[in-house]
Parts: structure tokens; sequence; C-alpha cells
């Protein structure tokens, strides 16, 4: 094969995430799509998931995921990648739980959101140096959601976008290489569950948004609205043709997913009417950009 029939190499995307089952509930859908679009996608999961509870009452007398979490929940992301037709990759590190109680209790010593951000970056600087993705996907200064691992993921993930490219940073970590784009997943976005509320409503069907769309438009004493999200919606992926592969990947996480529960409140049907689309914020582009976009990798095809 000449030099100028070298089919050219497919484009990359890595996606950090916190815990076994959040690259199943944020950006499934996206993730599928591109995956079977020819790119090569892979998911950088940060925890072994080991202090997740069981939130499945027909998992609650299994004997594996009370003897070992951690194991079951391996063995439950391997099943989900293969539903998407991803590569995943472990991060290598332990699980620091959900704090509960007033005052909260201090993180378990040497977990994940306990460690140096150096320490906690380096090993995601080594895959982005190894896989080289030309775009990163993670959580915004939230977490979306302020679950210490998932605060620590997008940390880590930010760090390793800004330091990868640099053959000064993180020596032994593997030769230099620059990520193109750097999104921040939107799965939380208040306009899609306005929408997908709203849907249930017209169709007569109870809402499980409701409650959480009356927090966000609660006033404070003063009357305010709470302050709009700090990083609007630039990139919207039409994917709702990968709907059901995304609910699929997410049965798989038995543990942590009831299949009766809040995700499957809306058919994918619905949710290709109402919003078929998964939702992202850009936040940095070493490339040019025309905001909106419809595709991740605008400007880099």
């Amino acid at each position: 094969m000449t030099a100028s029939s070298t089919p050219p190499a497919p484009l990359r995307l890595l996606a950090v995430h916190a815990h076994p089952d959040d690259e199943s509930s944020k950006g499934a859908a996206t993730m599928a799509m591109y995956a079977a679009a020819g790119v090569d996608v892979m998911v950088a999961t940060c925890t072994d998931g080991s202090r997740g509870g069981i939130q499945n009452p027909a998992v609650e007398g299994e004997p594996h995921p009370k003897r070992d979490m951690a194991g079951a929940r391996r063995l439950e992301m391997d099943r989900a990648a293969k539903v998407l037709g991803i590569k995943q990759r472990w991060i290598g590190f332990v699980d620091s739980g959900l704090p509960e109680g007033d005052p909260l209790p201090p993180l378990p010593d040497g977990s994940f959101a306990t460690q140096p951000l150096a320490r906690a970056a380096a090993p995601l600087v080594r895959l982005v140096r190894s896989f080289k993705p030309h775009v990163m996907i993670s959580y915004d200064e939230n977490g979306g959601y302020p679950h210490p691992d998932h605060i620590m993921a997008h940390r880590v993930a930010v760090e390793a976008f800004d330091a990868a490219g640099d053959p000064d940073r993180y020596p032994g970590t593997g030769e230099a290489w620059e990520p193109g784009k750097l999104y921040y997943d939107r799965a939380f976005s208040p306009e899609r569950f306005r929408a997908l509320h709203f849907a249930l409503a017209e169709a007569g069907l109870q809402s499980p948004y409701a409650e959480r769309l009356a927090a966000w438009l609660e006033t404070d004493a003063e009357g305010h609205t709470p302050p709009p999200a700090g990083h609007p919606t630039t990139t919207q992926v039409d994917c709702g043709d990968y709907f059901e592969v995304r609910d699929d990947a997410l049965r798989e996480h038995r543990t942590q997913v009831d299949p009766l529960g809040f995700f499957f409140a809306v058919s994918p049907e619905m949710q290709r009417r109402a919003w078929p689309w998964e939702d992202y914020s850009l936040i940095q582009s070493r490339v040019p950009a025309q905001l909106p976009e419809r595709d991740l990798f605008a400007g880099l095809r």
C-alpha cells in the first residue's frame, strides 16, 4: 500500500470518569455513536468503586458484591464497555466514598480524593501520552455533582489536558502529546430535565424530575433564582439512535442501578422526541472553534 493510499488514523476520544457506572450514565450514547462510526473511544476510570453501596434491590442478597464490591464492579465495567463498543482503562485509585453526617467525616486515608494532584494525575498523563486522544471529556469544577471523587476526576483531567503536551512536566510518563479539545459533560443539564419533565406531563405520565426542577427554580429570601450554570451548553451531539445502547450499558452496572429507577423513567423513543442530544461545554480548544457545535471533533476532522 502506498503512502497516498494509507487510510487515515482514527480520531480518538478519551472520557475521564470517577467510578465504574459513571461512563454509562454520562455521555454513553455519544461514545457509542462515535465508536460505531470508527472513532477510537476510551474511558479512563479513576477509582475501583469499592465503596459504592448496593443501589439495586434485586442485588441485595447476592454474595459477590458484599464480599468484593470492587471485583463485582470490575466485571460490570467489562460488560458495559462491550455494550458501548469502547475501550476502558483503570487509573488505579481507591474509591473515596461519599461522606455523610454533620460534620462530615474525613475521607479514608489513601483514597483518590485525598491524593496530591501530581500523584493523582500522573497515571492519566501517562494514558493521554500513550492513547493520544484528540478530544477529552470530563466533569465541571463541581464534579457534575459534588462527590469528592468526581471533583478530583475533574482536577486530574484538566491537569492532564494542560500538562501532557509539555515534555518538561511529568517526566517518565511517555512522549508529550497535546489533545486538541477539552469538554465538560452536561448530563445534568436543567434544560434537558425540563424538556423530559414536560414530555412526561404532556403524555399524562408521572415525572421523577419535578422535585429537582422545583429546587432549581426555587428563589431565595430576596426573590433571586439560582444563577445559571457556569458553563453553558456549546455543543449538542445528536445521538438519539444510541439511547438504547446507553441504557443497556447502564443496566450492566447491576449493583449501582435499579432497572426500575430514575434513569429509565423516560423511554428512549420519548427522549428522542423531546431531547435527542447529549450536551457539552467546550472549555479549551487548540483548534479554531465555531459555536454552537454538533460534533466534538469539529475543527479536527
